[in-house]
């Protein structure tokens, strides 16, 4: 959600700045722009639209020479998509120029103390009002930028990444953090800062990350000087190796990110559980679940906490925790979590999950657990991300980069964690005998293969993407463990092709919905082997006798289901807990197929953002 880049070097920043905007467009935006400063001039273009759009802009608005710049992306809060309420703003005398990702959520009570003293503003925003204030407490306190920065954000209630340059003293760059992630990226004597660490990967694989309630000083030729924010004391800067690479960030030959990493899952699935699941030794080894074995274990309950997508693997786990480990479970969303006031005990283990590791929802409910004295545990996949500083403990997925706004590996190598973790709780509770831990190992390791199998009907779901791309409506049904898979493929339909979906249990079908079913509804139904299956053939023969046009997600060989659908994509046979991870699969192609078709924009759809960074 909005993305910052900024660089302060020898070599020229504006090709620099584009090219980091671009690697962040998976964030999500609808508006860019950019600020350079050439040693004598400070130039401004911004645009409602896409980067490209201020690509074509900038060609035609100023000339794009300059050593210092900042750029952005921006995902509309205050005021809407429009050319004046894009980033950069500049302070009403026009030294300072800044950009902002997060909310100011005092900023009419600052905006109407600033106007009683002259301020004049021109957008919308709540970041006019922050640049203006840091440059009114710089000339009322004849103070050096870093200090103004340090005491407006001290006024300031909500969240901001920021960075703010003044145009009299271009040397330097001032940034800060509170909830929303800012990276800098150490060269020979250059930096680079950014949302994350894409735009600078080519060039530095050093990098630091802000913690909250920090500001740097970035300065040409004198380094970076770290400060907390509330009590001016420094911080040792720590200078973090990355792991990733260019490669991991390009599209690779595939049309879209999104059809990219479905392709990924085999792999990243095993690097999931590369080095944790041991078969022949027929053992788990997680560290963070070793050292915390003793929390878990005398847990009262689990509470897993998330949002969206992640949410949907949190059901999953659910079941899988119940089920084999036999500990209690409930999922909240993150979101309403903190607001209703919940009962946390120090017996209840936290679970929170998150693709970015950034989610704004899922931290607040990090804190408040912690502040009730849970232990709580993280699952993320960007290492040195917020929650995984946040937790006490966790586990990364190891996924690699997830560019496309709709993720579909993050949710299978979330399940491959948890399983791993309930399947190591339940040996340690002795609730799994040996020889079913041995054969949940087995079909685990299988499962990457199994994906690969289930990608080979790509096709065969295109050809039935065809049918179906007109619908306005579609609903999706299973039980057990793929009940929450049922959610997940309406939750994919939904963002990239803007087809209204629902998910529901399929007993539930009964309770109402099926009230929508004609012979336009198409109803996608999870109907695998194990698990209900009996249950399922009854429900889809209900949808049959209304006219509902079926597609089945069946096993390998099914015969039943096959009968009674217009449709059937067929998956591989596994466990039951582990069938997620394979039905999940169609739905994802299916989604993917039907929106190109319609030609909707599948790695970023409409006002959505990768990293949700603002409750």
């Amino acid at each position: 959600m909005c993305g910052i880049v900024g660089y302060l070097g020898p070599r020229e920043a504006y090709p620099i700045i584009i090219e980091g905007l671009r690697r962040l467009e998976y964030r999500g935006y609808d508006s860019a722009g950019i600020a350079l400063f050439d040693g004598e001039n400070l130039k401004i273009s911004k645009t409602k639209g896409k980067v490209a759009d201020l690509e074509a802009l900038a060609d035609k608005e100023i000339t794009k020479n300059g050593n210092v710049g900042i750029g952005h992306t921006r995902w509309a809060t205050h005021g809407v998509p429009n050319d004046v309420n894009s980033h950069p703003h500049l302070s009403n005398s026009g030294e300072l120029v800044m950009i902002h990702n997060g909310i100011i959520e005092n900023y009419e009570t600052l905006k109407q103390e600033l106007i009683s003293k002259g301020y004049v503003f021109h957008s919308d925003t709540d970041t006019e009002v922050l640049v203006n204030l840091i440059e009114y407490v710089k000339k009322q306190e004849n103070i050096k930028l870093g200090k103004a920065v340090q005491i407006a954000l001290n006024q300031v209630i909500g969240a901001y990444a920021i960075a703010v340059f003044d145009k009299t003293k271009p040397e330097e760059i001032v940034i800060a953090r509170l909830g929303s992630p800012l990276a800098v990226g150490i060269g020979e004597d250059e930096f680079f800062i950014a949302s994350d660490a894409s735009p600078f990967l080519e060039y530095t694989k050093n990098a630091i990350y802000l913690e909250d309630e920090e500001m740097a000083i970035i300065r040409f030729h004198k380094g970076i000087k770290i400060r907390k924010i509330k009590d001016d004391s420094l911080v040792a800067p720590y200078i973090q190796e990355l792991q990733m690479n260019l490669e991991q960030i390009e599209k690779g030959g595939f049309d879209h990110f999104m059809l990219k990493e479905i392709y990924e899952q085999p792999k990243a699935i095993t690097d999931t559980y590369r080095g944790r699941l041991l078969r022949n030794e027929a053992i788990i080894k997680m560290a963070g679940v070793e050292d915390n074995m003793k929390k878990f274990l005398n847990a009262n309950r689990i509470i897993i906490v998330a949002c969206g997508t992640s949410w949907h693997a949190g059901l999953v786990a659910e079941y899988i925790f119940e089920d084999l480990a036999r500990i209690p479970v409930e999922v909240e969303y993150a979101s309403e979590f903190r607001y209703r006031n919940p009962v946390i005990t120090e017996n209840d283990v936290i679970i929170a999950i998150s693709q970015s590791g950034e989610t704004a929802d899922t931290l607040a409910a990090i804190k408040l657990a912690k502040s009730k004295g849970a232990f709580v545990f993280g699952v993320c996949n960007v290492v040195g991300s917020s929650i995984s500083r946040e937790t006490h403990a966790g586990a990364y997925t190891h996924a690699g980069p997830e560019i496309g706004v709709a993720s579909t590996k993050a949710f299978t190598t979330q399940i491959t964690v948890l399983t791993l973790i309930a399947l190591r709780l339940a040996r340690a509770k002795g609730s799994i005998s040996s020889s079913d831990f041995r054969k949940h190992l087995l079909e685990l390791e299988l499962i990457p293969k199994k994906v690969e199998k289930a990608l080979e009907s790509n096709d065969h779901i295109k050809k039935i993407a065809e049918i179906y791309k007109d619908s306005r409506n579609c609903l999706y049904l299973g039980r057990g463990y793929n009940f929450p898979v049922a959610l997940e493929g309406a939750l994919k339909l939904k963002e990239i092709s803007y087809i209204h979906a629902e998910g529901y249990p399929a007993a539930e079908m009964k309770h109402g919905p099926i009230a929508l079913i004609d012979e336009n509804m198409p109803v996608i139904v999870i109907a695998t082997k194990k698990g209900h299956y009996e249950k399922v053939v009854s429900n889809i023969q209900e949808i049959k006798s209304r006219k509902g046009k079926i597609i089945g997600i069946v096993t390998e060989g099914d015969t039943q289901v096959r009968a009674l659908a217009d449709h059937v994509i067929e998956v591989p046979e596994t466990e039951e807990s582990l069938s997620p991870l394979l039905t999940t699969i169609p739905l994802q192609l299916l989604s993917y197929h039907i929106a190109v078709l319609l030609d909707k924009n599948v790695d970023q759809p409409r006002n959505l953002a990768k990293s949700v960074t603002v409750e």
